[in-house]
């Protein structure tokens, strides 16, 4: 059987719980083969990023087109990019090739509070990505900085989705938590407003929970779902991911270390 195909563009994570490790192994856990094309090297475990090394522009450019000239993407997914020239170089390239289902999660700070993007990435964000995106995914501190809007409930979460989608063209998922509800999602697109209910579950270890569902939301548009059902599996496998309870470091603990949370690698290639 011929699998379907994601590539994430994103930061690597020495530790393996967020970043392209955390993508490439939730990619294979929901069945589709993974590729990557890495922005940059990270310093970083469970409790902070220490350091970030990018890449070229001109290497990243280089590893996007060896992965479309070869092995064509069925989705994209897009993590942290933190300077503006390799947003441009991403943009261009996605662009060129014509690039179908892509995933921005817009990685500004890292779980632990370190800042990943700097200042005039953000501007280059919102002109070049954003609005070639087929769906953002900002937790809440994201999407008040992308909107410029203060978010206290769940009012405030429609107002931000809604002037995010009538700004960029795309769909946006405010992912919720920060104190604003248990763990509901809110999807904004042109057919309105759609609520994904969530349960929080009570386990520390959450370093890489944006990269996952992220990747998951990619995956499942590889595989032909629409964005709600695709959104829909996502959340039940990050879900099935915190439950597992796995707990391996000093600090809050990596989400993923290649084990499948849904049982044997054939059910989640369905």
């Amino acid at each position: 059987m011929k699998l379907k195909t994601a590539l994430t563009i994103a930061g690597s994570d020495c530790s393996g719980g967020a970043g392209i490790q955390a993508d490439l192994k939730t990619m294979t856990m929901n069945g589709v083969y993974g590729m990557s094309a890495i922005t940059a090297l990270t310093a970083q475990n469970t409790t902070g990023v220490t350091g970030i090394s990018e890449v070229t522009p001109a290497f990243l450019q280089q590893q996007i087109d060896m992965v479309f000239d070869d092995i064509r993407p069925d989705a994209v997914k897009i993590g942290m990019v933190s300077s503006a020239a390799l947003i441009q170089v991403i943009a261009q390239r996605l662009s060129h090739y014509q690039a179908q289902n892509l995933v921005v999660d817009p990685v500004m700070v890292a779980t632990s509070g370190s800042a990943l993007m700097e200042n005039d990435a953000v501007a280059t964000l919102k002109k070049l990505l954003l609005p070639m995106a087929t769906v953002i995914t900002p937790n809440i501190p994201e999407a008040e900085a992308l909107s410029g809007l203060s978010i206290r409930d769940e009012a405030g979460m429609e107002q931000a989705g809604k002037a995010l989608h009538e700004a960029f063209g795309c769909a946006v998922l405010v992912k919720g938590g920060h104190s604003i509800n248990d763990a509901n999602d809110l999807l904004y697109s042109g057919s309105g407003a759609v609520w994904f209910q969530g349960k929080r579950i009570a386990n520390p270890n959450t370093h890489g929970t944006g990269c996952t569902l992220s990747s998951a939301i990619a995956s499942n548009l590889a595989k032909g779902y629409s964005l709600e059902d695709s959104i829909r599996r996502a959340k039940d496998y990050l879900s099935g991911a915190l439950a597992a309870m796995l707990d391996l470091g000093k600090g809050s603990g990596p989400l993923h270390h290649g084990f499948d949370l849904r049982g044997t690698f054939a059910e989640s290639m369905e």
